[in-house]
C-alpha cells in the first residue's frame, strides 16, 4: 500500500470515529435531500447514507472516497 494511501486511510479511520456531525459538503439542502443526493451520487442507498451519519455503520475506504470525489471535498472535510 503506498504510503500517501495508508496515512489517508488513518485519517479517515481517525476523522470517521472523533468528528461528530453530518456530511460537510451537503449543508445547503433539507436534510432528507442531502441524503438522497449523496446517496444517487455515491450509488448507495439512502439508509446508507443514515447509517453513516447517524455513526451506525462505518463506510468502506472506497465509499469514503467516492463520497469526498462526488462532492469535490477532501476526504477529511467529507465527515466533519
Amino acid at each position: 500500500m503506498k504510503k500517501s494511501l495508508l496515512i489517508s486511510a488513518l485519517c479517515f479511520f481517525a476523522i470517521m470515529v472523533l468528528a461528530p456531525g453530518k456530511f460537510a459538503a451537503l449543508n445547503a439542502q433539507p436534510i432528507s435531500e442531502q441524503q438522497q443526493e449523496a446517496a444517487d451520487k455515491t450509488g448507495v442507498s439512502r439508509q446508507t447514507i443514515v447509517a453513516i451519519e447517524n455513526r451506525k455503520y462505518f463506510p468502506t475506504l472506497e465509499l469514503a472516497f467516492r463520497i469526498a470525489h462526488v462532492f469535490k471535498v477532501q476526504l477529511e472535510d467529507a465527515f466533519t
